[in-house]
């Protein structure tokens, strides 16, 4: 899931709220006097400027409108970590911390959901090959923090531009079964000339698994027999991905 700290420019060109702005109605001063002053170090400072926990109060502005939400940015970050963590939890889990509630779960749902497929988009808009990063940033979003393996394929045409991301399986927090002929045989059924294989590991070491070498070669085998190029297998962690062909490995 997303760290919407790590992706400013996703957000460049949208309006910014003037510091000077009036309060909602039923706002006390104080509320007003801050989250002005929070805007206006956004304004001059940019996203990098900021701790996790003041970003997502310039969020929870837009949310809860009149009440101080920083003792909330402050639980949700200890709660969860760090912002992308608070983005990706379960709505059921954000509910439960005082404060929150099941709008602002919602909500904040919402804009993980929003952040995501803004770099599903960026990813599918070019070539791989000279989109590389764009697509890591999204593979990163879509599978880092999830508590279990998810195990995702990225279809290419001939010209390797993205045609399809589909998630091929799902698993326990140490194991995903994945199946060489699936992969194919929905391969061919895309008329995908290439793949990359993506998984996660919810421990946030990515090294890859003497099971994670085996079924990538495996998948490797099937792919020559039937003329597809298997470009690479990805396996994300926590703050750092291991490529395949990056090691040697492929």
């Amino acid at each position: 899931m997303p760290d919407f700290a790590e992706h400013p420019r996703l957000f460049q060109g949208l309006p910014v709220a003037k510091a000077d702005a009036p309060a909602p109605r039923g706002q006390p001063s104080y509320i007003a006097d801050h989250r002005a002053r929070l805007r206006e170090r956004f304004v001059e400072g940019g996203p990098d400027a900021m701790p996790d926990y003041e970003l997502l109060e310039l969020l929870l502005f837009r949310i809860v409108p009149r009440r101080d939400v920083k003792p909330l940015a402050r639980a949700l970050i200890d709660r969860f970590g760090d912002l992308g963590g608070v983005l990706a939890a379960p709505r059921e889990a954000i509910a439960s911390v005082p404060g929150a509630g099941r709008s602002t779960a919602l909500d904040l749902s919402i804009t993980e959901a929003v952040t995501r497929r803004a770099l599903r988009n960026r990813a599918l808009a070019r070539p791989v090959v000279s989109s590389w990063e764009a697509l890591m940033d999204y593979c990163r979003a879509t599978l880092a923090r999830e508590r279990t393996e998810r195990f995702r394929i990225l279809f290419l045409d001939a010209k390797n531009t993205l045609i399809a991301d589909e998630e091929q399986a799902k698993g326990t927090i140490d194991h995903v079964p994945v199946y060489p002929r699936e992969v194919v045989k929905r391969a061919l059924e895309l008329e995908a000339k290439a793949l990359i294989l993506v998984h996660n590991h919810p421990s946030g070491d990515p090294t890859p698994s003497d099971a994670d070498r085996s079924i990538t070669r495996q998948i490797a085998q099937a792919c020559d027999v039937l003329g597809l190029i298997l470009h690479d297998h990805v396996v994300i962690g926590r703050g750092r991905e291991v490529s395949f062909r990056a090691e040697g490995f492929l």
